[in-house]
């Protein structure tokens, strides 16, 4: 049995970024560059006006302007600047040569249509200089970059219109278990809906990969073992749910054996998911998780959300608060990690949901986060720092 760390490293370890391709900018969105993006001039291009205003040289600040031009956003200047005189200008507009400031609308006074006194004499120079936000040749954005909606202008920006992205995985799912039937179906008093399917499917679907649903397999090793030697043919990663503890219908780590594919993990010191294969042949993977939809809901956010996002170029890091426990908790002493689902309340203390075990798929649903309870740990007492991180 592998310390969660030791087993996420190793399994982390295994993979390596599948080859680039190259995508159109509107469906970028959540695709990791496989390349550094350089800008391909500076930003701003030119010096261009803050604020709608007036350009005119500082020494003549002081002095009745009279107003030679209008220029705005898209428009170049056409007459020269000299002394005594101005231009009204537009936000985002060319600022002229010779002129070094532009003062606000507001502190204007106008003389009918010509002439302008600014009544500001301490105003800044109101100029996004030529340059000053990236230069040419500039990095904007680095390879592994997990491109999120705010990234996507700076590419546009940058007259990137097809980003080089990694291949996203190809990934089939399969739920396995005589007693399983599809949500659609009414159980026989001796059988239960599939869960775990559709909440795996929405896992992977979030990190923007498009899971194919191989359906529901019996606990029979021919078709087992068909059903696994065909998904794996034409995808990179398997992932499977049940079948993968110590009963005598588990048959999935003997069958993967069976199949040569080398099994790098059998169990972890994790609670709930302490039962999980992963298993690979070459660059094609296999992840056995627990049947228990609690289970497996955190083994994949553990172990196979950092992978997929590996092989997607990207190092996913969770992101971890530490926040006070609102209440005391009390248990018998684990030998595992544990990991309960808890809520964070408007005082941002941390607060456990009803939890009943590994097969409790209503506490998911009721719970904005996992908190952590370390190894060893008998009691948290309230107002004591526990790491918690979002579902």
């Amino acid at each position: 049995m592998l310390e969660f760390k030791t087993a996420l490293d190793l399994i982390r370890s295994t993979a390596q970024p599948l080859p680039a391709e190259k995508v159109e900018l509107q469906k970028s969105l959540k695709r990791v560059l496989a390349e550094d993006v350089f800008h391909d001039m500076d930003m701003p291009p030119f010096n261009k006006s803050a604020m709608d205003g007036f350009a005119c040289r500082r020494e003549d600040l002081h002095n009745e302007l009279e107003i030679i031009e209008t220029i705005y956003a898209g428009k170049l200047p056409e007459k020269r600047l000299k002394e005594n005189q101005c231009y009204k200008i537009m936000t985002g507009a060319v600022v002229p040569d010779g002129a070094d400031v532009v003062f606000k609308k507001e502190d204007a006074r106008l003389f009918g249509d010509s002439k302008v006194v600014c009544q500001n004499q301490k105003t800044g120079n109101n100029i996004c200089y030529r340059g000053e936000d990236i230069k040419t040749g500039e990095k904007v954005l680095e390879k592994g970059t997990l491109l999120l909606p705010r990234h996507l202008p700076a590419l546009a920006s940058a007259g990137i219109t097809h980003p080089a992205v990694f291949r996203r995985p190809v990934v089939t799912v399969f739920s396995t278990g005589t007693e399983l039937v599809e949500p659609g179906e009414k159980p026989l008093s001796f059988q239960i809906r599939n869960s775990n399917a559709a909440q795996l499917i929405g896992q992977i679907s979030e990190l923007n990969i498009q899971a194919g649903y191989g359906g529901i397999i019996r606990d029979d090793e021919s078709l087992l073992t068909e059903k696994l030697t065909g998904a794996l043919n034409f995808s990179d990663v398997v992932m499977l749910t049940g079948g993968v503890s110590v009963g005598d219908f588990d048959l999935i780590p003997e069958i993967l054996s069976k199949m040569d594919y080398d099994i790098l993990v059998t169990a972890t010191a994790i609670k709930p998911g302490k039962p999980m294969v992963f298993a690979r042949k070459g660059q094609k993977f296999c992840f056995g998780l627990s049947g228990n939809p609690v289970s497996s809901f955190v083994q994949f956010e553990l172990y196979a959300k950092p992978f997929l996002f590996a092989l997607m170029g990207y190092n996913f890091q969770p992101e971890i608060l530490k926040l006070p426990f609102g209440t005391e908790l009390k248990w018998r002493k684990q030998d595992r990690l544990n990991f309960i689902p808890v809520n964070i309340i408007d005082e941002m203390e941390v607060l456990p949901v009803e939890f009943h075990g590994s097969a409790h798929i209503n506490s998911l649903s009721k719970a904005t986060h996992l908190m952590e309870v370390p190894k060893g740990v008998e009691k948290i007492e309230k107002g004591e720092l526990v790491n918690v991180r979002s579902l």
